[in-house]
């Protein structure tokens, strides 16, 4: 009797991702490992003993921690409100709040504290204002300050999404129970919500806390003087590059890989141990809200999404304003647009096509991921499943240094596969890090494909690939486009990476934008950071017209 073999279309595609993992995630980290660890051919711990023993870099990380965690707690206060009086109350606006409140999420962190400054700053309007008018004296809105205001706002919304997600899973009888045994108000929130609500809540909070450790643009515009880890990580590496040793700038890197994996096996643990599943067969019917309480929440739910949007409503005015570098002078034109597409219409080019190239590998890989992970599911397709997720955890600027340490063929390079300066390496490291959207919007859609109809279809004399392509894909197309294009929203506002990658030739629009507010340029950064945005939202009304959804599934 003839052996058959154990290779098929999906064996073949499992090893192919988890060579390209081998490739572009494992051996750059591994890369900058060795850079740490050995000095002069000589193992040794010195780097990271330099990182402890000076107080001006531990201080960085502290400042990290600081930063991260007042934003998570102010963005957890928020966010929660916000979402329990989505979920319980009924008020006008409230689809429109909605979508708002998404736009807040997805646009770029650094554009929020870009947007900040024209406000708050030195010569910002709103400081102006104050001081004109109301006698106010010097305002500050740079440093620890500034960076918690942007992170808040730009953050709030996860929490919100998380909040008012778990909130329509919760079935109103249990609020009547409550209710029925005189729990009501303030009481029945803490004693009935919010044990329900905790789970989602530290998720969140997790999140939150990561995704404010890792950025590098907000703290990089706005901090000044406050130096965050990302912050300091990146001007290290920039130091060292023109030098023959980068040893320094790596230990910081895998520092950085240690915190993000330690906080995302924490949100692991909490996620496995604490969460449980919730069947609303009557869901929270929204109430209405008479008398002062109408007026209060009215306040506090237009104020907050106000604050929240006005950044990016400010920018888009600015945009428009006659400017001379850094100041405005009388009169609107749209001359910051051309002077931004003659200066870097380049840019605007790159900010598709590079985006376009990585969502074209997410689109493959993100796919057969999903598909593996959920009908194929074995030792070897949980890594791989694993290994998606690292890239979205780890910090951008550390993949950037990564992958230059890797794929430089130059002084600090391996020399092994030279691709720094080209696209491809931009578009690569753009799939890495956002492959994960891809992939559990398809894993969502496709649990909700019973195998039966794929097991009839190959009992007919279908093949795999065959089966896979005419019958269970075109199932998964809602979820794998929904996915892609939280995927490609998130491309097209990524700095962290791409600002240590670019070249002249490759350089997006994010790295223009920062360029420009670092020369003082702020009308022409105004027009480009305005594009960016008309890019997000019309990306984001795409998603909800796919999805057929007014909010976003966390």
């Amino acid at each position: 009797m003839k052996r058959q073999s154990s290779w098929n279309i999906w064996t073949v595609a499992a090893t192919l991702i988890f060579v390209g993992y081998l490739l572009f995630l494992i051996y750059p980290i591994i890369t900058i490992l060795g850079s740490a660890l050995f000095v002069d051919g000589q193992l040794s711990l010195g780097n990271f003993a330099s990182f402890f023993s000076r107080q001006y870099y531990f201080d960085t990380l502290m400042n990290s921690f600081a930063v991260s965690g007042m934003a998570t707690v102010l963005a957890l206060l928020l966010g929660a409100v916000l979402g329990y009086v989505f979920a319980m109350f009924q008020f006008r606006g409230k689809k429109l709040l909605q979508i708002l409140i998404i736009v807040a999420s997805m646009s770029p962190p650094f554009v929020g504290a870009y947007s900040w400054i024209l406000l708050l700053g030195r010569q910002g309007a709103i400081t102006k204002f104050l001081q004109i008018y109301l006698g106010f004296g010097e305002i500050n809105i740079y440093g620890f300050a500034g960076i918690v205001l942007v992170f808040t706002l730009q953050l709030f919304p996860l929490v919100f999404l998380y909040v008012s997600g778990a909130l329509k899973n919760v079935d109103s009888s249990i609020l009547e129970a409550a209710e029925s045994m005189g729990s009501r108000g303030a009481k029945r929130f803490f004693s009935v919500l919010l044990p329900l609500l905790m789970p989602t809540i530290v998720a969140a909070a997790l999140l939150v806390f990561m995704r404010a450790f890792a950025d590098f643009g907000t703290p990089m515009l706005i901090g000044e003087g406050y130096r965050t880890f990302p912050v300091t990580i990146y001007e290290e590496f920039i130091s060292e590059v023109g030098n023959t040793n980068s040893a320094f700038a790596s230990a910081l890197a895998i520092i950085a890989i240690v915190i993000s994996l330690v906080i995302f096996l924490i949100q692991q643990v909490v996620a496995n141990r604490f969460s449980y599943s919730m069947n609303s067969l009557h869901p929270i019917e929204p109430a209405p809200v008479r008398s002062w309480k109408k007026v209060v929440m009215y306040i506090l739910v237009y104020g907050a999404i106000f604050i929240a949007v006005l950044p990016q409503g400010y920018l888009v005015y600015t945009s428009f304003r006659n400017t001379k570098r850094m100041v405005t002078v009388a009169g609107y034109s749209f001359e910051n647009y051309a002077n931004a597409i003659r200066r870097d219409g380049v840019s605007i080019i790159n900010t598709i096509r590079i985006p376009l190239l990585g969502l074209a590998i997410v689109l493959v890989v993100g796919t057969l991921l999903a598909y593996l992970a959920i009908r194929k599911k074995n030792a070897f397709t949980g890594l791989l499943d694993t290994l998606s997720m690292l890239p979205y955890i780890i910090p951008g600027t550390v993949l950037g240094i990564a992958f230059i340490t890797a794929f430089n063929s130059g002084v600090g390079g391996t020399g092994f596969l030279t691709l720094t300066g080209t696209v491809a390496i931009m578009a690569i490291s753009f799939a890495l890090r956002r492959l994960p959207y891809t992939v559990r919007s398809s894993e969502a859609a496709l649990r909700q494909i019973p195998v039966t109809i794929e097991e009839a279809a190959e009992s007919l004399g279908s093949s795999r690939l065959n089966t896979f392509l005419k019958i269970t894909l075109p199932m998964m197309a809602s979820g794998i486009v929904s996915g892609a294009i939280l995927t490609w929203i998130t491309m097209i506002s990524e700095l962290s990476t791409s600002v240590l990658l670019y070249t002249v030739k490759t350089r997006t629009m994010t790295v223009a934008i920062y360029t420009e507010v670092v020369r003082g340029n702020y009308g022409i950064a105004a027009a480009l950071g305005t594009i960016l945005i008309g890019f997000t939202v019309l990306s984001l009304l795409l998603f909800m017209k796919i999805s057929k959804s007014d909010s976003l599934t966390l």
